[in-house]
């Protein structure tokens, strides 16, 4: 597994609409064979942060991924949502091991 975490700070002004385009996201993104899961998740103590954790099969599958026409979409309509560019860091699956994520 290849796992991606992705944070965002949103607009205090776009929070709604951001929280809609991202989930519209990943209900398409989950249909993607390469994906394992994708996540949306909003930190508690301030509403206009947010987590994407993206967690696919192999570590080709998130440049495939970028190519798609959902992801493309989603790129578009948030860039002028972001109070700040968004960061990822990428880590590898320790536990559980590929059998424990199907």
């Amino acid at each position: 597994m290849f796992i991606v975490h992705v944070s965002v700070h949103v607009k205090p002004e776009s929070v709604e609409a951001f929280k809609e385009a991202t989930i519209e996201n990943a209900r398409n993104s989950v249909q993607e064979p390469g994906i394992a899961r994708f996540d949306l998740i909003q930190q508690q103590d301030d509403p206009t942060r947010f987590m994407l954790i993206e967690v696919y099969r192999t570590p080709d599958d998130p440049a495939r991924h970028k190519e798609t026409d959902h992801y493309k979409q989603w790129r578009e309509t948030v860039a002028n949502m972001m109070a700040e560019a968004r960061r990822s860091v990428k880590y590898d699956n320790v536990f559980p091991d590929d059998d424990g994520w199907d």
